[in-house]
């Protein structure tokens, strides 16, 4: 028998449990309630297993059961996908009692949250994550969007799901270059929250790696948590509490990560994008004075030795601080970056001089 799942609430004006376990799909008909008729299943073409199995599960409860496929990773995260999306659930008659299921990576569960939040303006959604990333990051704190020519991210809505089942026995059907980009997300929890995460990481590097490490659940768990305990007091990005930055501490890593990803076409992982970013982040604020040297350079030795990139091209960074000014943090031509000032002490750093900004992308350039 499977140990009992770990259930870690995200509070907020819509709380919802996260569930952290194995054998969890008996759990879903619960989260979608006792008034939904019919469900939309979506899910990436590469999952059709995973999704047949939860159409089975629903079905046998009674549900009519409808599965919407998608492309797989980014190239579902477009404004023509989720209009496919609305169209189909047009023609099946989805209502507003009705629900949307998303089974995926970071990549499904954002479209799909995208399309529930904006069908008859708000469906219920439940999640299943099947990536590190998914499960770490982008099924858990409500955020859905798409992706657009100009930017990652920019078209979306809030939306906090019913429900997300973390069931890690689909990370074990990963290619090792998945879980590993996951575990960029994890490693920003830690800096910027719980240093634990980086101690489990580093006490055991082959283990981290592999989704049957000894630690792997304890790293999910500890991350959720660190994510959960974010966006249940600032859902919308609006700021946190006396000196909490809010949910925008989780952004950390991300505005140069963001600008790789939109000038790779989305081929890199977002991990990996991240993992960079993460980089130059540390060594803006070490060049800032306002990080120790060896926080900084622990960022860069951690990611290396998880096999994570940590340099990008030194020609690509006129196109980068191009990209980053449509970033979302940006407030009119001014860059701000989420940085730390010690170990699991982000602040920000707003509109930073370009000749710092230069240097910093010097030490990640190669």
């Amino acid at each position: 028998m499977s140990d009992p799942p770990t259930r870690i609430p995200v509070a907020g004006e819509r709380p919802y449990d996260v569930l952290v376990g194995t054998d969890l799909l008996p759990k879903l008909p619960a989260l979608l309630g006792g008034d939904v008729a019919k469900v939309a299943v979506l899910h990436p073409r590469s999952l059709r297993g995973s999704a047949a199995a939860v159409h089975d599960c629903l079905s046998a409860r009674g549900l009519t059961v409808h599965s919407l496929e998608l492309p797989d990773g980014e190239e579902a995260k477009t404004a023509a996908v989720a209009a496919s999306c609305w169209s189909q659930l047009g023609q099946l008659g989805l209502t507003r009692s009705d629900a949307v299921v998303g089974v995926g990576g970071g990549a499904t569960t954002d479209l799909a949250g995208f399309v529930a939040a904006t069908w008859l303006r708000g469906v219920r959604l439940v999640l299943l994550p099947t990536t590190l990333l998914g499960m770490v990051d982008a099924a858990v704190g409500g955020k859905t969007a798409v992706n657009t020519a100009e930017g990652k991210n920019l078209v979306g809505a809030f939306h906090p799901p019913a429900g997300v089942l973390c069931d890690l026995a689909a990370l074990d059907t990963l290619p090792r270059s998945e879980y590993v980009s996951g575990l960029a997300e994890v490693v920003k929890a830690g800096f910027i929250a719980d240093p634990g995460v980086l101690d489990l990481i580093e006490v055991d590097l082959d283990g981290a790696v592999r989704p049957d490490g000894p630690y792997t659940r304890e790293l999910v768990e500890r991350s959720v948590r660190v994510k959960a305990a974010v966006v249940g007091g600032d859902l919308r990005e609006t700021g946190g509490a006396g000196d909490s930055l809010g949910r925008e501490v989780l952004n950390y890593g991300h505005t140069l990560g963001h600008a790789i990803e939109r000038l790779e076409g989305y081929r890199w992982r977002h991990g990996a994008a991240v993992s960079v970013g993460l980089v130059f982040a540390a060594a803006l604020a070490r060049l800032a004075g306002r990080l120790d040297t060896a926080t900084a350079e622990r960022h860069a030795e951690l990611l290396a030795a998880l096999g994570l990139p940590v340099s990008y091209p030194a020609g690509a960074w006129r196109g980068l601080v191009e990209v980053m000014r449509l970033d979302k943090k940006a407030r009119g031509d001014r860059l701000r970056f989420v940085v730390l000032d010690g170990l699991a002490c982000p602040g920000i750093l707003d509109a930073p001089e370009p000749a710092l900004l230069s240097a910093a992308y010097a030490e990640v350039s190669g």
